[in-house]
């Protein structure tokens, strides 16, 4: 972990938005006509996408992937101007919200500023052309971090707009080397000192996919040494495995619970039911109270919790990156209020530095979860079916209050009746 990670990121709420798919609009301006709104849901950070220009040569969709970079250092005018990008940054911040931006920095496009300019800065493939090494994609063309002055430039790039924003989301930032992590997050802090930074960490299938191929593929945590976040795609493996039938509730809890003994004390993490490059939690998790659960349970897991735009009104339908697909604000569906409160119990200094357990009920698919602070407690139980069944707990006998909806919950002989409905109380 980074030493100087700041374990408040823990009681954090980021949201993140694809400004081209957003809004009809699909501009700086129509999200900056929302912020009042992402502000009541609690929401701490603003995650964009990447606003940079979009390469043309070998472009998929009628727009192209935001992923297919064509110039680190300006904007997509489709989406506004800098200023525009500057006012929308401004008005994020006067509403008491920070701003990260997506930083792509294994590939760039095939016709990118770099690529025309410094074809020195690029991987080359045995016939000298350039190309990808990992992954299947074939709209982008792979940096070469053999050359320090590629380093020297990207740098650069991360300090001018580390004079904008709070941070970066650094997309597949284990595959480019761990020392030029380090170099930067050194070098930006000159700028801006309290530079957030976030790693899209990788699945272990594809770290060990990346060795064998003799290429960079940094573990979580490597990658968490200079990061101050990282995803959860070490365990997501068995979230979805969960859901499919694959796997007990116990293997997801046991892979959570390694994560407290492997990872620095100070160690956060990206809890999220969905993302830009995951199905909506909405289209897998098809029964409504569990879907529920489940939302209050990336709240009440130990890190940072991720919201992807649309989620808050159950869309079911993942944005295309590739062409353009306004999110369907309009779904008869409406968590906001469910949201804001659980981020509010977010806040709760108990969230900040515990010690975190979780316990699966297999037979009646129920998570009981602990975070302990010295004699102080806050417990969880989240129910993924409509079976109910009395869990121990650690806390005295007698009526709390659920911190979600503010019913009566009684521990009695020191158990606590699960509902179909997710609680949280504390002592």
């Amino acid at each position: 972990m980074a030493r100087n990670t700041n374990t408040n990121l823990r009681n954090q709420v980021i949201y993140s938005i694809f400004v081209r798919n957003y809004s009809k609009d699909g501009t700086f301006l129509a999200v900056e006509s929302d912020l009042d709104r992402i502000r009541k849901l609690g929401v701490d950070i603003i995650w964009f996408l990447p606003i940079h220009p979009i390469g043309k040569q070998a472009r998929q969709g009628t727009l192209g992937s935001p992923y297919a970079i064509q110039n680190y250092r300006e904007v997509n005018t489709e989406l506004g101007t800098v200023e525009d990008f500057k006012h929308l940054v401004a008005a994020i911040h006067e509403r008491g919200m920070k701003c990260i931006i997506d930083v792509v920095y294994n590939h760039t496009s095939p016709d990118s500023w770099l690529a025309q300019n410094h074809p020195e800065f690029f991987y080359k493939k045995p016939s000298g052309q350039m190309g990808n090494r990992a992954g299947n994609w074939d709209d982008v063309v792979d940096l070469d971090y053999n050359n320090s002055d590629l380093w020297d430039y990207q740098i650069e790039s991360l300090k001018m707009w580390a004079e904008i924003v709070d941070g970066f989301r650094c997309d597949v930032a284990p595959l480019v080397p761990l020392d030029f992590w380090l170099l930067a997050r050194k070098e930006v802090a000159k700028v801006n000192a309290n530079c957030i930074w976030l790693s899209e960490s990788v699945e272990p299938e594809f770290i060990l996919d990346l060795r064998a191929k003799g290429l960079i593929g940094l573990s979580d945590s490597e990658i968490l040494q200079a990061f101050d976040i990282c995803y959860d795609y070490d365990i997501f493996k068995y979230f979805i495995g969960f859901l499919r039938g694959d796997y007990g509730l116990s293997a997801y809890a046991e892979h959570v619970n390694m994560q407290e003994y492997i990872y620095p004390d100070n160690y956060v993490k990206l809890r999220y039911l969905e993302n830009h490059d995951q199905a909506r939690a909405r289209a897998i998790i098809k029964e409504e109270a569990s879907l529920l659960n489940w939302t209050a349970f990336i709240y009440f897991q130990k890190g940072t919790t991720l919201i992807y735009a649309g989620q808050e009104v159950e869309n079911s339908i993942r944005p295309d990156l590739f062409n353009r697909d306004p999110i369907d604000w309009n779904t008869g569906k409406d968590i906001s209020s469910l949201l804001a409160r659980l981020a509010e119990i977010k806040k709760n200094p108990l969230l900040t530095n515990s010690s975190y357990h979780l316990t699966a009920f297999d037979e009646k698919n129920v998570l009981l979860g602990t975070h302990t602070t010295g004699d102080r407690k806050m417990v969880g139980v989240f129910s993924f079916s409509r079976k109910c069944m009395d869990v121990a707990v650690e806390l005295p006998d007698g009526v709390y209050q659920n911190m979600i909806d503010g019913s009566d919950a009684e521990v009695k002989n020191g158990k606590l009746r699960s509902k179909p409905s997710p609680i949280i109380i504390h002592n």
